[in-house]
């Protein structure tokens, strides 16, 4: 199979803090050389002799696959997260406050995440259906994920999401990507997440 890349989901020149220099370079260095990167890694991949292959090229090979599959999704998620600002609709809202205690309790620790970890990762809020609830998920590399939860919003804390405009401000970059988060979208994707129990 070969993928490709999502158009940009956001208007760079509608967020707040954050430049379109800055979003245009993550998004087509980032994001489209992750999606390249999973191409070649799929094509030797399906050229590979299973029986004769060493080791140590199967796991190069599968691990680059699984860390471009999911650098991919991630900034997809990101950027379609990118957009607007003030709070989220009802139902996420109320979601929030249940799982968290308060919207502002889920800002303080979504943000406070991102800021303990510069150049480091993600900060993932995802839907656990084990637990039937919302957590804020802290994410290093590309293959760490909370096994059978959904991200439904994703924060890029990698120095390549922010080094344009804040240099070695990272905590700058958290509090610009909090003024521009689209919750509709995230609205959209708990929904699609939540089943009747």
């Amino acid at each position: 199979m070969t993928y490709q890349p999502l158009p940009l989901a956001c208007d760079p020149q509608r967020l707040s803090g954050l430049s379109e220099k800055l979003v245009v370079s993550h998004y087509e260095n980032n994001y489209c050389g992750a999606v390249r990167r999973l191409n070649i890694a799929s094509e030797q991949i399906q050229q590979l002799n299973w029986s004769g292959a060493p080791a140590y090229l199967v796991n190069g090979l599968k691990r680059e696959q699984l860390l471009t599959y999911n650098s991919m999704v991630l900034h997809e998620l990101y950027f379609d997260g990118l957009g607007e600002s003030g709070r989220p609709p009802a139902p996420l809202l109320s979601a929030l406050e249940r799982d968290f205690g308060s919207f502002d309790r889920w800002s303080a620790e979504f943000a406070a995440t991102g800021k303990s970890m510069p150049g480091t990762g993600w900060v993932l809020l995802a839907y656990c259906p084990r637990e039937r609830r919302l957590l804020n998920q802290w994410a290093s590399d590309h293959t760490q994920a909370l096994a059978g939860a959904t991200p439904i919003l994703a924060m890029d804390v990698y120095e390549h999401s922010y080094h344009i405009d804040y240099g070695a401000k990272a905590a700058a970059d958290v509090d610009a990507y909090m003024q521009n988060i689209r919750w509709n979208h995230v609205a959209t994707r708990l929904a699609s997440c939540v089943t009747p129990s």
